[in-house]
């Protein structure tokens, strides 16, 4: 079944536009900011992650999952193959576009990890893995000064947010 629904031309189906995952993502930075402790806060990243990948129909579902098995596997191309598939067929998943940016930045491709970081925030400017994402790429291409600008946001947005070690400066702060 996923061969076939993996083999099907791109435009074969209409995809759905999906539910608006803004107000779950709220809510859930929300707790996260109130989060005691690491646990809970853990805990709500997960709730975070549920509410991100979840696709707008079965099809777009089984490629993501296909995509995520992939770059899991260590084949990031195939994983970018599958994610660039999916986003043709839902232009509107942003989730897709932020899963191929983390591949490009597992991949080192910089450019393209960035320029799709940049459309997840263009969209969903409280995405914590595209600013996450967007922050190390930043960094890792030399532009600290702006990679640090946009982990401060992600941080103010997640106190808890593992890449926060990498905070420098007299504004960094633990929870």
């Amino acid at each position: 079944m996923l061969l076939a629904l993996l083999a099907a031309p791109a435009m074969a189906q209409t995809c759905p536009k999906g539910p608006d995952k803004a107000p779950e993502r709220a809510a859930i930075i929300a707790d996260m900011q109130a989060a005691k402790t690491q646990k809970a806060a853990s805990a709500l990243m997960t709730a975070f992650w549920m509410n991100q990948m979840r696709a707008p129909d079965v099809r777009a579902q089984a490629l993501l999952n296909a995509a995520t098995a992939q770059r899991d596997q260590g084949d990031l191309a195939a994983a970018r193959d599958t994610l660039t598939g999916l986003i043709a067929d839902c232009p509107d998943f942003t989730e897709a576009y932020n899963q191929r940016s983390f591949v490009e930045f597992l991949a080192s491709e910089n450019k393209a990890a960035l320029a799709d970081a940049n459309h997840v925030l263009a969209v969903a400017p409280d995405h914590l893995g595209a600013l996450a994402g967007k922050a190390l790429v930043l960094m890792r291409i030399g532009r600290t000064a702006e990679g640090q600008q946009v982990l401060r946001r992600a941080v103010q947005l997640d106190p808890w947010l593992p890449e926060r070690r990498l905070l420098t400066g007299p504004s960094a702060k633990k929870p």
